[in-house]
């Protein structure tokens, strides 16, 4: 059985309700195979975009499979 593998996933969203991302600013990169590497990248991302209010990446993985 293999491990999750995780993604990064977000970009510029038209409100700070973070329901609809403004076409052409979505990111997703991945896949990553470890949480930590994952946490890391999702941290310098979220920091490098900290005075936006408008962007938001979140991290999500896949279910393991066999």
């Amino acid at each position: 059985m293999q491990n999750s593998r995780f993604w990064i996933v977000g970009g510029e969203f038209t409100s700070t309700d973070f329901n609809q991302v403004v076409e052409g600013t979505e990111q997703v990169i991945g896949p990553m195979d470890c949480r930590k590497k994952a946490e890391q990248l999702w941290r310098n991302m979220s920091e490098q975009d900290r005075s936006q209010c408008n962007i938001r990446y979140s991290i999500v993985s896949e279910p393991a499979f066999a």
